[in-house]
C-alpha cells in the first residue's frame, strides 16, 4: 500500500512538473522576473528564504571540489540551448527574408486558385485588361506600373561543394525597377531588353558559380552573358533576372505566371472590385507582404517542430545528465547535509537550496549555449528550397527573443534535474545520513 501511494505521489509529482515546464516555456519576461522578484522577497524577507540562501552559499562554495562532474550539467544544458538557438534561428532567418520580400504598397496576381507562381498562368491577352483597372499605379507618361513576369528553374553549380543546385531565373517586363524600387544595381548595368543577359542577385552571386560580372554561364542550352549585379536586402537576392520575352522564347512559353504591379494609395480594394467584375479575368491578387509571408509559413513552421523536438530529445539527455550528478552531489554531501538538518534546516530550506544550485549550473549553461549560438551563428548566410523548388539564401537571426527561449529552457531543464534529488536531500533520515558520513 505505501509502495503504491509513493508511486501515485511520484506520478503527481511529474505531472506537476510537466505543467509548470509548459507554463514556464510559455511564460513572457515580463511575467519571469515577477516570479524572480517574488523568490528574491521569499529568500529575503522570510525565516526559511534565509536558511535556503544559506544552504546555497555551502552548496556553491563546494562547487569547485567537483567542478567535473557539475561540467557535466553545463556543458549538456548549453548543447541543448546551443542547437535549438540555431535550429529555431534558422527558421527565423527565413522567415525574416521572405516577409522582407513585398510590401503592401504592391500586388502580386495569379490565376484564380494558384498558391504560387508554379502553378500559375496568366494569358497574354489579359496583360491589357489588367492594365487597364483602377487601383494599378501609374507613371508620368500614364502607363500602368506592372511587370508581368515568369520564373524558370535553373540547374547551375554550388559554390559550397561544387554539386548542380537549384537556382531561379525571373524574366521580368521593362517596368519591373519601377515596381520593385527597393532593387538596386551595385555592379555593372541593366540587361538589354531583347538580349540573352542577366542581372544576379547578391546572394545567388554568393552561392553559386559562374556568376561574375562579365561572364557568360549556359542556361537552357543558351549562352547568357552576365552583366550586372543586384541588391534588394530580401528574396529576390537569390534570383537570376533576365527579359521576360527572351526567357520565354527560350523555354517556349505562351503565357505569363504572374503580374507584380505598384498600388496606387487604397488601390487594393479598387483593383480587387474590378477584377471581379469583370468575367475575362478569373485571377486573384493580393499584396506582395501578404504573398511571401504566406510562402515562408510551411518551412518556418517545419523548421520551429524540428527544432524543438530534437531540442526536446537532447534535453531529455540533459535532465538525466543533471539528475545523476546532483543525485551524487547529494550522496556525497550526505553528512553536509544531515549536519545542517540537525542544527535546523527544515526540508524546504534544503530542497530550495539544492535546486538554486542545479538552477545556478543551468543559468551558466544555458548562457554559454545561448553565447555560442550567437557568436556562431547570428549572420551565417545558407540557401535552401523554397516554395518555387530554387534556393532561397538567407541568413540565420538569433534574436533575444530566441536567446530569451533557450534560458527558459535550460532552467526548466535545471528544475527538472533538481528536483528529484533535492527531495531526496530533504527525506533523507539524519541519524542514517550521519552514521553514512
Amino acid at each position: 500500500m505505501k509502495k503504491a501511494r509513493k508511486w501515485l505521489a511520484n506520478i503527481g509529482i511529474v505531472l506537476a512538473l510537466a505543467v509548470a515546464l509548459a507554463g514556464w516555456i510559455m511564460l513572457p519576461w515580463q511575467g519571469a522576473l515577477a516570479l524572480v522578484v517574488l523568490v528574491a522577497l521569499w529568500l529575503t524577507l522570510t525565516r526559511s528564504g534565509r536558511l535556503a540562501m544559506a544552504a546555497t552559499r555551502v552548496g556553491v562554495a563546494s562547487l569547485p571540489q567537483r567542478w567535473g562532474a557539475s561540467s557535466v550539467i553545463i556543458v549538456g544544458i548549453a548543447g541543448v540551448v546551443g542547437v535549438l538557438v540555431a535550429m529555431l534561428a534558422m527558421g527565423e532567418g527565413f522567415a525574416e527574408t521572405l516577409g522582407r520580400t513585398g510590401s503592401d504598397d504592391s500586388a502580386i496576381i495569379l490565376r484564380g486558385g494558384a498558391q504560387a507562381e508554379t502553378n500559375s498562368v496568366i494569358s497574354r491577352d489579359q496583360v491589357p485588361l489588367i492594365s487597364a483597372l483602377p487601383g494599378i499605379a501609374r507613371g508620368s507618361d500614364n502607363r500602368a506600373l506592372l511587370s508581368p513576369e515568369l520564373s524558370q528553374v535553373v540547374n547551375l553549380t554550388g559554390k559550397a561543394d561544387g554539386t548542380d543546385v537549384n537556382a531561379q531565373l525571373r524574366g521580368v517586363g521593362p517596368m519591373a525597377w519601377e515596381v520593385r524600387p527597393q532593387v538596386e544595381l551595385v555592379e555593372g548595368r541593366r540587361f538589354e531588353p531583347g538580349l540573352r543577359e542577366l542581372i544576379v542577385g547578391s546572394g545567388a552571386h554568393q552561392q553559386f558559380e559562374g556568376l561574375e560580372v562579365g561572364s557568360t554561364i549556359n542556361i537552357g542550352n543558351q549562352q547568357w552573358a552576365v552583366v550586372g549585379r543586384f541588391e534588394s536586402g530580401d528574396s529576390h537576392d537569390s534570383e537570376l533576372w533576365a527579359d521576360a520575352e527572351v526567357v520565354a522564347n527560350t523555354y517556349n512559353r505562351s503565357a505569363y505566371q504572374s503580374v507584380t504591379a505598384r498600388l496606387a494609395p487604397d488601390g487594393l480594394q479598387q483593383l480587387k472590385a474590378a477584377m471581379a467584375a469583370d468575367p475575362r479575368l478569373k485571377l486573384d491578387v493580393e499584396t506582395t507582404r501578404s504573398y511571401y509571408s504566406k510562402q515562408s509559413a510551411g518551412l518556418t513552421k517545419l523548421i520551429k517542430v524540428l527544432g524543438t523536438v530534437i531540442g526536446a530529445i537532447m534535453a531529455i539527455g540533459a535532465v538525466f545528465g543533471a539528475l545523476n550528478t546532483m543525485y551524487a552531489a547529494v550522496a556525497g554531501r550526505a553528512g553536509e547535509i544531515a549536519t545542517m538538518r540537525a542544527i535546523g534546516f527544515r526540508g524546504l530550506p534544503v530542497v530550495v537550496a539544492i535546486m538554486l544550485e542545479t538552477m545556478l549550473l543551468a543559468l551558466l549553461g544555458g548562457i554559454l549555449g545561448a553565447a555560442v549560438a550567437w557568436l556562431g551563428f547570428n549572420g551565417y548566410t545558407v540557401s535552401t528550397l523554397g516554395s518555387n523548388f530554387s534556393q532561397v539564401v538567407f541568413s540565420f537571426r538569433v534574436s533575444p527573443e530566441l536567446l530569451w527561449s533557450g534560458l527558459k529552457w535550460a532552467l526548466g531543464i535545471g528544475l527538472v534535474g533538481g528536483l528529484f534529488p533535492a527531495l531526496r536531500a530533504a527525506r533523507m533520515p539524519v541519524t542514517d545520513a550521519l552514521r553514512g558520513a
